[in-house]
């Protein structure tokens, strides 16, 4: 039967226009005998010498277009053109100038193997002016570069972490005050500098030291707790007593007097509904009278010169958590971190805002045992990484102690179900590892 293989006498197959045969049933072209396409090795061996073409890699075949030179050069034909192979020829053009300008071509002797043939030396290959670049293929080689190098842009900008814009979703929401929220912040953070007070302000107390200070906020804490106020109101109270401390000598005996009367000033600030006095002198085991916190609150209140409108830690904490895009046991473990600052006296020397941005830093360290800190949260928090380490390390230090020593409130309000039982988590030892 025609077609038919002797070996195979199943297979059928069809003859192509080109000598090609068809496979039946598969559709793959399959070469003739007697009608091998020549291979493009084959084809360069009129040039002497020359080197094979390389292997091009197909990026973005334009079309397939028979190049003939006028000087017989041996150009394959249906060669795509490709970045690689336009580059070839638009680089053998310009050399080609550069060469006539240098020096003369070299002749070839011809020879009877070569007689029928253009033969071009291969030192002066490249510098051939029988080698002529049609514009078209300068075009293209031009146009590719520009494609590329588009392409290179996109690329280096999809790998770059993108800042995202937290408020996106609350554009609807009129509490979130999206147009204003920037400005917001803007605002805060140069006014967080009025709301500080000086490290060293304890040298100035003759009868209080920063120990008594500690055991005094690491009471409040736990008063807090348990009139279960608005964590505004703890922040807002340690901002009043620090600011009232910095500016007023106060004896030993006062000092407790004066924390009471910072939460009151804070709840009447922060709180809709506002504990009673007697409450207060209650849980200070009635150490002073109604009269005696009142006359404090008259102090304090114009000494401080009636200013509570101060941005605390707690202000920023809110926005950087959003940035962060935490999670409950984030939130959570961020204002673990945060209060056991609120007793270390030497946290003073850091500004609010970066207290907040370093304790979630180390919060999310400590979740997830390396360094996070994205573009966004340091878009937002206007810290970078950097920045954050030193304050952050000295929170790790704080971490690894809490449960020790007497001044335990906040790991025993955090060993609780109600704050899911964050103190148990373990420090980021890793940050303290990296300084040696």
């Amino acid at each position: 039967m025609a077609g038919s293989d002797e070996n195979n006498p199943g297979v059928i197959g069809s003859v192509n226009v080109q000598g090609g045969i068809h496979a039946g049933g598969r559709g793959k072209f399959v070469a003739a005998p007697g009608h091998n396409r020549k291979a493009l090795s084959t084809i360069n061996r009129n040039i002497v010498g020359a080197p094979a073409y390389p292997c091009a890699v197909n990026k973005r075949p334009l079309s397939e277009l028979n190049l003939v030179s006028d000087k017989n050069l041996p150009i394959p034909l249906h060669r795509p053109i490709t970045r690689k192979f336009a580059a070839q020829l638009a680089n053998k053009q310009q050399q080609k100038s550069e060469a006539e300008t240098r020096k003369p071509l070299q002749s070839v002797p011809s020879s009877p193997e070569t007689e029928d043939h253009n033969v071009i030396d291969v030192d002066n290959y490249k510098a051939s002016s029988d080698f002529d670049v049609p514009m078209f293929v300068q075009h293209t080689e031009t146009m590719l570069e520009e494609i590329d190098r588009m392409e290179e842009v996109e690329m280096e900008d999809v790998a770059e972490e993108p800042v995202l814009d937290i408020d996106s979703t609350d554009k609807k929401n009129p509490l979130a005050v999206v147009e204003y929220i920037d400005d917001l912040y803007h605002f805060y953070k140069k006014a967080e500098c009025g709301s500080c007070v000086p490290s060293s302000y304890m040298a100035q107390q003759y009868d209080i030291n920063d120990r008594m200070r500690a055991i005094l906020i690491d009471w409040l804490i736990e008063v807090h707790y348990k009139f279960e106020l608005m964590e505004e109101t703890l922040y807002l109270t340690i901002n009043l007593i620090d600011r009232f401390l910095a500016v007023h000598q106060v004896v030993r005996k006062k000092l407790q007097l004066v924390g009471v009367t910072a939460m009151l000033l804070a709840c009447k600030y922060e709180e809709v509904s506002v504990p009673v006095v007697e409450d207060l002198i209650l849980i200070s085991d009635k150490a002073y009278a109604r009269k005696e916190v009142l006359d404090m609150e008259k102090l304090m209140i114009n000494t401080l010169q009636f200013n509570l409108s101060v941005p605390t830690s707690y202000v920023f904490m809110r926005r950087f958590l959003k940035a962060a895009q935490s999670n409950k046991k984030l939130e959570l473990l961020s204002f673990f971190i945060i209060e056991l600052c609120l007793v270390e006296y030497e946290m003073l020397k850091f500004p609010p805002s970066l207290l907040a941005a370093a304790a979630i830093y180390t919060a999310q360290c400590t979740l997830y045992g390396s360094k996070q800190w994205t573009k966004t949260s340091e878009w937002y928090t206007a810290y970078s990484e950097e920045q954050l380490l030193e304050c952050s390390r000295l929170m790790v230090s704080f971490h690894q102690k809490a449960g020790t020593g007497k001044l335990t409130g906040v790991h025993r309000k955090y060993s609780t179900s109600k704050y899911g039982y964050t103190a148990r988590i373990g420090p980021a030892n890793f940050l303290l590892e990296e300084r040696f």
